[in-house]
C-alpha cells in the first residue's frame, strides 16, 4: 500500500475510532502513584543470581526495572498484560552480553500508577517512551539497543520515532502500528482481537470484567509461578484500569501523534526487526506484515517465528537467536 493510501485511510477512520475512545474520558482520577504494598520480590525467583531491582523516578512515573548482566545497554519493554518477567526464558543469556534493563511499563506491574487525564495521555506511548529513556539516562546510559513486545513494541516504535539518537536498534515483537491497525478494520480482525474496542468503552465496565475474570481464574489456583505473578496484577483494578487506558490512548491521542508523524514523513531511521508469532493472528490479516514495517521505517527486516503470540516465551530459542544475530555490532 502505498504512503498517499495509507494517509487517506487513517484520515478515513481516525475520527471514527477516537471517537469510541472519547467515550472512556468520564472516569474518574486515579492517583496510585506509588507501588502497591505487598511483597514485591517475586521477580528474584525468575532471573539469575547477580540481577538487582531499582525503582527509578521519570518525570511522569516511577519505574519498576530489574537490571542484570554485562556488555551494551539493552532496554527491554514487556506487553499486556504482563510485567518484565516475560524475558525470563531469554534473559540469562542475552545478559552475557548486554547489561539488560527490564521495565515494568508505567501502568503495569509494580511500577506507578499515573493519574487520568480526560485525554489518556498518560498512556500515551509518548509519555512511556519518554520514562524508557530517563531510565537508561538515570542508569548511564544515553544511547541503547532495544526490544519490545506488544504494548513495549508499540512504545518501543514511538521511543524510535521521538529519541532517534537514543536508540541504536529496535526490535518488535508481534504487533502491527495501531494507526495501521485501525485505519484497516475488518470483520476478522475485530472477531480476534475484540478487546481493540471493547477496552475502549466507558470506564469502570471494561476494569471490572476483567478484574472479575481475573479473580476467577486465581480462585482456580496456577500451577505456573509465572502465571501466579501475572495474576498479582491482574486481580487490581488500578492495573487493569491502566491496560484500558493504554488502548484508549492508541485509539485516540497516539493516532493524532501518528497522523502528524505520518504527514511530517517520519520514519524509524535505526535498524529495525519485526519478528511476528507464525500461529498468531496477523499472518492471517496480513499477507505483507513486513512491507507494513517497510513503510515505518528506512532499514526494515524481520520474518515469522513458529510460536504464539508471547514469542518470547513460546518459542524462545528461536526469538533469542533471531534477537542476538540483529544485535549483535
Amino acid at each position: 500500500m502505498s504512503e498517499k493510501t495509507s494517509r487517506r485511510s487513517l484520515l478515513q477512520n481516525t475520527a471514527l475510532v477516537a471517537g469510541a475512545a472519547a467515550l472512556a474520558s468520564g472516569t474518574r482520577a486515579l492517583a496510585q502513584d506509588a507501588a502497591a504494598a505487598e511483597d514485591t520480590s517475586a521477580w528474584k525467583k525468575f532471573f539469575p543470581a547477580g540481577f538487582r531491582n531499582e525503582r527509578i523516578k521519570t518525570s511522569g512515573a516511577e519505574i519498576n526495572a530489574v537490571i542484570g548482566g554485562s556488555g551494551p545497554p539493552l532496554l527491554l519493554f514487556h506487553g499486556a498484560p504482563d510485567s518484565l518477567i516475560t524475558w525470563r526464558l531469554i534473559a540469562p543469556d542475552l545478559a552475557k552480553e548486554y547489561t539488560l534493563v527490564m521495565c515494568d511499563l508505567r501502568g503495569y506491574g509494580d511500577s506507578s500508577k499515573p493519574a487520568d487525564k480526560p485525554d489518556h495521555s498518560q498512556q500515551s506511548k509518548r509519555p512511556m517512551a519518554l520514562d524508557g529513556v530517563e531510565v537508561m539516562e538515570h542508569l548511564g546510559f544515553r544511547q541503547f539497543r532495544m526490544v519490545g513486545h506488544d504494548r513495549g513494541a508499540r512504545v518501543g516504535r514511538r521511543m524510535a520515532i521521538d529519541h532517534p539518537d537514543r536508540v541504536q536498534k529496535l526490535a518488535v515483537l508481534d504487533i502491527v502500528p495501531a494507526h495501521y491497525l485501525y485505519s484497516h478494520v475488518t470483520l476478522e480482525f475485530a472477531r480476534g482481537y475484540p478487546h481493540w474496542f471493547s477496552y475502549l468503552l466507558p470506564a469502570p465496565g471494561p476494569e471490572n470484567d476483567l478484574v472479575a475474570a481475573a479473580k476467577r481464574q486465581a480462585e482456580r489456583g496456577f500451577t505456573d509461578d509465572a502465571q501466579r505473578e501475572y495474576s498479582r496484577h491482574r486481580v487490581k483494578f488500578e492495573m487493569e484500569h491502566c491496560m484500558c487506558e493504554d488502548y484508549r490512548a492508541s485509539a485516540s491521542v497516539d493516532l493524532k501523534i501518528d497522523h502528524a508523524d505520518i504527514q511530517a514523513g517520519k520514519k524509524i531511521t535505526c535498524p529495525l526487526l519485526t519478528l511476528w508469532a507464525g500461529r498468531g493472528l496477523y499472518p492471517r490479516l496480513f499477507d505483507d506484515v513486513l512491507g507494513i514495517w517497510k513503510e515505518e521505517g528506512t532499514k526494515v527486516s524481520g520474518k515469522a517465528v513458529d510460536g504464539s503470540h508471547n514469542l518470547q516465551e513460546s518459542a524462545p530459542k528461536e526469538t533469542l537467536a533471531e534477537l542476538q544475530a540483529f544485535l549483535k555490532g
